[in-house]
C-alpha cells in the first residue's frame, strides 16, 4: 500500500458556483401554517431570507481563498481518498494534535482555533502552549470523498487516524474531538495508547446503560442534562434517526436541493447552539456556516458523510473498554455530557463547565475551547 502523502488545494469549479446560483434562484418552496415557528422545522421566511443571501451575497471564493491559507494534503489510507490540514508550528517543540470534526461539521470548524492553537505567541499567548495541528475530513465527509465503500464506522477512522499520525511521523501525540470528533478522539485512544498521550473532548455523549445505580446522586446539572438527553431523543432525533436507518434514500433529496441541504444543517444550528442565541447567526458567524454548508453542497457529500450514523447505528449504547489514555472533557450548554458516565467509560482528569458556547465550540466560543485545550495538554509535555 502506498503512504503517498500529496499536496491538495481546493479549487471548486465555476460550473458548480453557478449551478448553485441556478438552483437556489429556482427554489420550488413549500406551503407551510400561518405562524409556525422552529418547533416544526425551520420557518420558511428564516429559510427564504438565508437561501437569498447565500445566493446573491455568499462569496465561496474569498472563503475557498482563506480554507486554502492552511496547507491540505491527500493521501489513501485503508482503500480511501483522506483530506487532511496539517499546520506545523513555528515553535519546534510544539506537541502534535489532530482534531476530528463531527456531523453536520467539517474542517471549516477549526479555522477560527488553528491559528491561536499552532502560534499563541502571534495570538497573544504561550509560546509553550504550541501545537501541530492535523486536522482530517472524516472520510465520506467534504474532500475525504467519494467513500471508498461500506465499513467506515467510528473504530475505522480511529485506526486510520492513528496510521496518518505514523505517517506524519508523528509517535506522542495528542487528540481533540467534538459530536463524532468525540467518539473518534478516545477510540484513537484505545486503539494507539503508547502514542496518544491525552484527549480532549467536547459534545461528549454519555448514555445510561440502563443500572439506576449510575443514576443515583446526581448533580443539579447532570440531572439537567439527562432531561435534555430525554428531551432530545423524544423531539430531536429525527435526523439521526433518518441518517443510522435510509442515509441513501435522504441523500437524493439533499444531493439535489441545495435549499434542502441548508435546511438539514441549518435546523442543527439552531437547535444545538448556545441556547441564548434567538438564530444561529446570533451564534455562528451566517458566512461560517455557510462556508461549512457549501463544503457538503460543492463536494455532494451529504449521502456519504451520512453513511457514519448507519455504520456506528448497530453499536449504540453498547458497552465499551474503558479508555486508559488521561481525558479532559469541556462541557458547553446544550451539551449532554453527565459526569459519572464519562468518567465510567474515561480516565477523566480535567473537567470543565463553560456558561456560554454550545455543540459547536470551536465556531461558537473558540476562546474557551482553546484555552482549555491548552490546560489540559500543558501537563502532558
Amino acid at each position: 500500500m502506498s503512504d503517498q502523502i500529496t499536496p491538495f488545494r481546493i479549487e471548486i469549479p465555476q460550473h458548480r458556483l453557478d449551478d448553485l446560483r441556478h438552483r437556489l434562484a429556482n427554489t420550488r418552496w413549500p406551503e407551510v401554517l400561518p405562524g409556525a415557528g422552529w418547533e416544526a422545522g425551520v420557518p420558511l421566511d428564516y429559510l427564504k431570507d438565508l437561501a437569498d443571501y447565500w445566493q446573491t451575497t455568499y462569496d465561496w471564493r474569498a472563503h475557498e481563498a482563506r480554507l486554502n491559507e492552511f496547507p491540505q494534503f491527500t493521501t489513501v489510507i485503508d482503500g480511501q481518498n483522506v483530506h487532511f490540514l496539517h499546520v506545523p508550528s513555528p515553535e519546534p517543540d510544539a506537541l502534535p494534535l489532530i482534531l476530528t470534526h463531527g456531523w453536520p461539521g467539517s474542517v471549516v470548524e477549526f479555522m477560527n482555533v488553528i491559528g491561536p492553537l499552532t502560534d499563541p505567541a502571534r495570538h497573544g499567548g504561550d509560546p509553550a502552549d504550541a501545537f501541530h495541528v492535523v486536522a482530517p475530513s472524516l472520510p465520506g465527509f467534504g474532500f475525504s470523498s467519494p467513500l471508498a465503500g461500506p465499513g467506515w464506522g467510528t473504530s475505522r477512522v480511529a485506526r486510520a487516524w492513528a496510521e496518518l499520525m505514523s505517517r506524519l511521523g508523528y509517535h506522542r501525540y495528542g487528540a481533540q474531538g467534538g459530536d463524532t470528533g468525540a467518539i473518534v478522539s478516545p477510540e484513537l485512544g484505545r486503539i494507539d495508547p503508547d502514542h496518544v498521550i491525552g484527549v480532549h473532548v467536547n459534545n461528549l455523549g454519555t448514555f445510561p446503560s440502563g443500572d439506576p445505580a449510575e443514576l443515583a446522586g446526581l448533580t443539579e446539572a447532570d440531572q439537567a442534562r439527562l432531561e435534555l438527553m430525554t428531551t432530545w431523543g423524544r423531539d430531536m432525533s429525527g435526523y439521526a434517526i433518518v441518517q443510522s436507518t435510509r442515509p441513501q434514500t435522504v441523500s437524493y433529496a439533499l444531493t439535489d436541493s441545495p435549499v434542502g441541504q441548508l435546511a438539514w444543517i441549518v435546523e442543527k444550528f439552531k437547535e444545538w447552539t448556545d441556547p441564548s442565541a434567538a438564530l444561529p447567526e446570533d451564534a455562528v458567524d451566517r458566512d461560517l456556516i455557510l462556508t461549512d454548508v457549501s463544503v457538503y453542497w460543492l463536494t455532494g457529500t451529504a449521502g456519504s458523510a451520512a453513511r457514519i450514523y448507519y455504520e456506528d447505528a448497530r453499536t449504540w449504547g453498547q458497552a465499551q473498554n474503558r479508555s486508559p489514555v488521561p481525558t479532559g472533557v469541556a462541557v458547553f450548554p446544550n451539551d449532554i455530557t453527565i459526569r459519572p458516565l464519562a468518567e465510567r467509560d474515561h480516565n477523566v482528569v480535567h473537567w470543565t463547565d463553560f456558561r456560554r458556547g454550545g455543540h459547536f465550540a470551536a465556531m461558537e466560543a473558540p476562546d474557551l475551547l482553546i484555552g482549555d485545550v491548552r490546560e489540559f495538554f500543558r501537563r502532558f509535555r
